[in-house]
């Protein structure tokens, strides 16, 4: 599993390295909020619905900032974009402890997610075109397992900050933690390089950014942009419908306190991150189509089972590992995918729109839910809307072609599953302006 790690070049693994921290600290960031909801609550007065709204707007900020940024990536080179969107996010993380009205946190929320979609993107791409074909799947699931390791931070720093400190403190003390991704860009400055193939050609005509947003609606890649932005609608609904009536299912209908104990946390964090390292592992192993189609269907039946059977308070414990396993694995995938479907030129733009659309898409799955929920059980609705969910995403990912072992060149000399010769990329190299 790590034997790419031990042979990659010192450029792989710094690169691997900084997209990691910069995944994990995008988690610390974003779990921290909801970590601290009781304490906004009761600092603003304000109610569930509001601070909801907060949740939906960085949701939707981040998708925007995600399409944004990888246009961005494409014209301007993935590691500049990256630095702009690590030090956007955790300084308007960092601006959120001194937000004195509702009105102000929930203005701060959104510049944020703009920032946190954005670092994605950019972030994605230049790992893609950094690792080699055969390593690239392994490297970017094992890099999604940072957002586990970033969940686990942000759980051990609201501990600390709540039992040390004043509730009113400690959640602002906690956004001002937030800072830190921003010396990440020293790091992202010293070490990581600028793929040549994503460096703008200077004799080309210039593109503007709105021309470059809306490029992967062009004719011949159309159709690989609906199907990839179905696919993650259903990657991200199936998640969504899932964890956020999660907990009232669990107490409402169940009558179980497991959600509130430290073990249950335990186990969904431990199993996003051995999902995420499974998923690296069978993405080089079995192809792209077969690992999502795979964890698709067992999140499927894992729901399924979960919401349906008479399971007492143990039993849910454990098994809430396998739920958060599986779901954890078409996430995990979709970097990889999604940038081995397009060209050089619009990867970025394609990577973050397909990723993002699903993000802002997923939101009416949770709303289905709650609709459902009305005319049958909730357990009931939230197995139906599930598996309609990951039932889009094997559906869509069937439709879409084989891209394992695909080689990300510049413009020209990219075919999937051809390998490009050194001297064929060393005279093309040659050929380019510089």
């Amino acid at each position: 599993m790590f034997t790419w790690y031990k042979r990659g070049t010192p450029v792989e693994r710094r690169t691997f390295w900084g997209c990691f921290a910069g995944w994990g600290l995008d988690a610390l960031d974003v779990q921290m909020f909801t970590l601290a909801i009781p304490a906004i609550i009761a600092a603003y007065g304000i109610d569930h619905t509001q601070a909801g709204a907060i949740s939906a707007v960085t949701l939707i900020s981040s998708a925007l900032g995600g399409w944004l940024a990888g246009a961005l990536s494409d014209k301007f080179g993935r590691v500049r974009t990256l630095q702009i969107t690590i030090l956007w996010f955790s300084g308007f993380t960092f601006l959120c402890a001194f937000a004195q009205t509702f009105p102000q946190l929930l203005a701060l929320k959104a510049l944020q997610g703009f920032g946190f979609g954005g670092e994605w993107a950019a972030g994605a791409v230049l790992m893609a075109e950094t690792i080699r074909p055969e390593n690239r799947g392994k490297a970017m699931g094992a890099v999604q397992s940072a957002w586990a390791v970033g969940w686990g931070g942000a759980v051990i720093l609201y501990a600390a900050a709540f039992t040390w400190l004043p509730t009113d403190t400690a959640w602002r003390v906690m956004f001002g933690v937030g800072l830190l991704p921003a010396i990440l860009v020293l790091y992202v400055r010293r070490n990581l390089r600028e793929p040549a193939r994503a460096v703008p050609d200077s004799k080309e005509p210039k593109v503007s950014v709105w021309r470059q947003v809306t490029q992967v609606f062009q004719p011949r890649v159309l159709k690989t942009t609906i199907i990839g932005a179905v696919l993650g609608t259903g990657a991200h609904g199936g998640y969504y419908a899932i964890m956020t009536w999660l907990p009232t299912f669990l107490s409402k209908e169940r009558h179980l306190s497991v959600l509130n104990t430290g073990g249950y946390l335990a186990v969904v964090i431990i199993a996003f991150w051995c999902g995420c390292m499974a998923s690296a592992y069978l993405l080089d192993r079995i192809g792209r189509r077969r690992n999502v189609a795979l964890f698709a269907f067992c999140c499927i039946v894992t729901v399924l089972a979960y919401v349906m059977l008479p399971l007492s308070n143990m039993q849910m414990l454990v098994l809430g590992f396998p739920l958060g396993f599986f779901a954890a694995g078409i996430p995990a995938s979709l970097g990889a995918l999604f940038n081995e479907l397009y060209p050089a030129e619009m990867r970025g733009t394609g990577v973050g729109f397909c990723y993002n659309f699903g993000r802002i898409a997923s939101a009416g799955f949770p709303v289905l839910v709650g609709y459902m929920s009305h005319s049958m059980s909730l357990g009931t609705a939230i197995g139906i809307d599930a598996a309609i969910a990951y039932g889009l995403a094997m559906v869509a990912v069937l439709l879409l072609p084989e891209t394992r072992g695909k080689r990300l060149r510049p413009t020209g000399l990219e075919q999937a599953s051809e390998p490009v010769n050194d001297a064929e990329l060393a005279l093309h190299r040659a050929r380019s302006p510089r």
